[in-house]
């Protein structure tokens, strides 16, 4: 078990919102990449011996490696990328999801990406590794239930 800083708010609804908050304030895309790569220096450390092959997230172009512990109560999720803008995105993915239980997982679509416009923005390498990111955290709620 490693430390985790998540969740940072009550709700998943309330992390969205606060995201799109956060994301509202900056005026153009350089400045919200910087803000990503700041939020990718946040996450919690991962352990090197975690850096095994069964932890790696297939279909990421990036190196992304990822360890769900807990059960359907509660589902901590532990990620780290070699990639600073795919750190940024691993960041505000676990504040969504991670530390909830699977049926909030599961009920919660992520909007904060379409409301902060992240989709209209990343390269479609990286818009397919955040859909693997996401595809693995429902995956990992779903057979928790």
């Amino acid at each position: 078990m490693t430390d985790t800083i998540f969740p940072l708010e009550p709700t998943p609804a309330e992390a969205q919102a606060a995201i799109k908050d956060e994301f509202a304030f900056f005026g153009d895309w350089s400045e919200r990449y910087q803000y990503l790569i700041d939020l990718g220096r946040k996450l919690p450390a991962f352990p090197e011996e975690w850096k095994r092959e069964e932890h790696r997230l297939l279909g990421c172009q990036s190196m992304v490696w990822i360890v769900p512990q807990g059960d359907a109560r509660k589902l901590d999720f532990h990620a780290v990328s070699d990639s600073a803008i795919v750190s940024g995105l691993i960041f505000l993915a676990l504040r969504v999801y991670s530390g909830r239980s699977a049926e909030e997982i599961l009920a919660t679509e992520p909007d904060y990406i379409a409301d902060i416009g992240l989709a209209k923005h990343l390269s479609p390498t990286r818009s397919n590794g955040l859909a693997s990111l996401l595809a693995f955290i429902r995956e990992t709620a779903a057979s928790a239930k």
